[in-house]
């Protein structure tokens, strides 16, 4: 039983559920402790790096890209107190995404010849567009991302990430814990297990929709003494795909310096 759900997105990036919409959600799921994991910001409005709300425990966190040489890689950050430091290299590189969310979307509107009444702004990624190109058009929302946006799409712009280093130092210094998200949803997963040795912990349970070799997970976790993490990666208010059970969580919780449940 999920009673974690340790990467969840709202509004403040890419995600349809506003914060105050969490834990209702997480009470629907069942799940007790929600982290609150959006792209490339902190939530404006987690003033702690955990707080609850009606009941259930919000963890502040943050998904942060990061660029290897050899492919991309995200980085989850839990338990965030945001430095300076942090908070200039999110304030590049929010700049970034806004210019490469406008030209998205003009590539769409170009090439569809649609109006996606969509506004280039913080926060911004590809399913606000892909969601409002649906609404658009015939298309359904997984054919915009695998025809026009995804990594190879003929829409697609790359945007400006953080190196590895410096992401793993500016999130070292303001999170309680980092680690690798996702782990095979990148071109080369053992390669990015092996980053995990400059790293706190790994998501070791998310919904890939496939089968996948858990064990490459569980050696890495072996090898570099980390924490196992979960989540659903949800942008939606489906809580508690995956996650951390009571035990899981209850490791998870003590490595994070949180306040017991």
């Amino acid at each position: 039983m999920v009673v974690a759900d340790l990467h969840v997105h709202t509004t403040n990036s890419d995600g349809a559920m506003a914060l105050e919409a969490v834990p209702a959600a997480a009470k629907r799921a069942g799940v007790d402790t929600v982290a609150v994991t959006d792209h490339d910001r902190v939530h404006p409005d987690l003033d702690a790096v955990s707080e609850r709300r009606d009941g259930v425990r919000l963890v502040h966190g943050i998904e942060l890209r990061v660029e290897t040489g050899d492919q991309r890689l995200d980085l989850l950050g839990y338990g965030v107190d945001p430095t300076a430091d942090l908070e200039r290299e999110i304030e590049r590189i929010q700049r970034d995404r806004v210019e490469r969310g406008r030209a998205i979307i003009e590539n769409v509107e170009d090439r569809l010849g649609v109006d996606l009444g969509l506004d280039a702004r913080p926060g911004l990624g590809r399913p606000h567009v892909a969601r409002a190109t649906a609404e658009a058009t015939d298309m359904s929302y997984e054919q915009v991302f695998e025809e026009l946006i995804g990594d190879d799409g003929p829409c697609f712009v790359a945007r400006d990430v953080s190196a590895f280093e410096t992401g793993r130092d500016l999130l070292g210094d303001a999170c309680a814990l980092v680690g690798l998200a996702h782990p095979f949803r990148y071109p080369d997963p053992a390669a990015a297990l092996d980053r995990c040795r400059d790293l706190d912990a790994v998501e070791r349970f998310y919904p890939y929709g496939r089968e996948v070799d858990t064990g490459l997970v569980d050696r890495a976790i072996d090898r570099y003494d980390l924490v196992a993490t979960g989540g659903s990666d949800a942008h939606d208010d489906e809580l508690g795909k995956a996650g951390l059970g009571a035990d899981g969580y209850e490791r998870f919780r003590a490595a994070a310096g949180l306040p017991d449940p």
